[in-house]
C-alpha cells in the first residue's frame, strides 16, 4: 500500500490526482474542505438558499463526472470550483433539473430534514441579497463575476483569473470598476435596506453545508 499523507496534510491537488486513480474518497475529503465555499457563492449569487444547495450539488458532480479531463493549476481546487460554480449559476433551471433527474434516478435516497430554526434567518439573508443582486445586476456580466469571486468569496487576483480564465491585470481593472459602480449604486438605496451599514453583504445563515 502506497504510503500517503493524512488528508489534512494533502493538497487538493494530491487528492484529485488519487480519486482518479482510484481512491474515490479522496473527493469526499475535497467536498467537505469547500463545499461552504461553494455554496456561499451560490447563494450570493442567487439570493435564495434552497436554489444555493441545489447548485452545490451540481458543481460537485461536475466535477466527478469531469475528474479525469481536469488539470488544476496550483494546488487549491477552489478557484476551479467557483469558475464552475459561475457557469452553473447562468445555466441555474437547466442544471438544476438534470441533477434532479440524476438524483431521482438513484435508489433509496431519502427526504432531507427540514431546519426549521434556519427558516427565518434564512428568508432575512434573501431578503437582504435580493436588495443587493438588483444593484449588483446592474454591473456587467463579468463584472459581477470578479466582484463576487474577489470581494465576496475571498480570492486573490490570480485565484480569479484563475477561475476566470482571464488575466490578471483583467480582474484588477474589472474589480476596481465593479466596487466604484456599486458604492454609486448604494448610496441612492434607503437606509436599512442593505443590513446594518450600506453595501454590508450578509453571512448566510445556512452555511452549514
Amino acid at each position: 500500500m502506497r504510503n500517503v499523507p493524512s488528508d489534512p496534510d494533502t493538497t487538493d491537488a494530491e487528492l484529485w490526482r488519487l480519486a482518479v486513480e482510484g481512491e474515490p474518497q479522496r473527493f469526499g475529503t475535497l467536498f467537505d474542505r469547500h463545499a461552504r465555499a461553494v455554496y456561499n457563492h451560490c447563494f450570493r449569487r442567487t439570493g435564495d438558499w434552497s436554489a444555493a444547495e441545489d447548485l452545490t450539488s451540481v458543481v460537485f458532480l461536475e466535477a466527478w463526472r469531469r475528474r479525469d479531463d481536469v488539470r488544476l493549476h496550483g494546488d487549491s481546487a477552489l478557484p476551479w470550483l467557483l469558475g464552475v460554480a459561475g457557469n452553473v449559476v447562468r445555466n441555474r433551471h437547466r442544471a438544476t433539473r438534470r441533477h434532479r433527474e440524476a438524483m431521482a434516478r438513484l435508489p433509496g435516497q431519502r427526504p432531507e430534514p427540514d431546519h426549521a430554526d434556519d427558516v427565518a434567518g434564512r428568508l432575512d439573508d434573501e431578503r437582504v441579497m435580493t436588495v443587493l443582486l438588483r444593484l449588483v445586476g446592474r454591473l456587467s456580466r463579468d463584472d459581477q463575476d470578479v466582484l463576487t469571486l474577489c470581494a465576496w468569496d475571498g480570492l486573490s487576483y490570480a485565484e480569479a483569473a484563475t477561475a476566470l480564465g482571464v488575466p490578471l491585470g483583467t480582474v484588477r481593472s474589472r474589480l476596481s470598476r465593479a466596487k466604484s459602480r456599486l458604492r454609486e449604486l448604494t448610496t441612492l438605496e434607503p437606509p436599512g435596506r442593505l443590513g446594518h451599514r450600506q453595501g454590508a453583504i450578509p453571512k448566510p445563515s445556512g452555511e452549514e453545508l
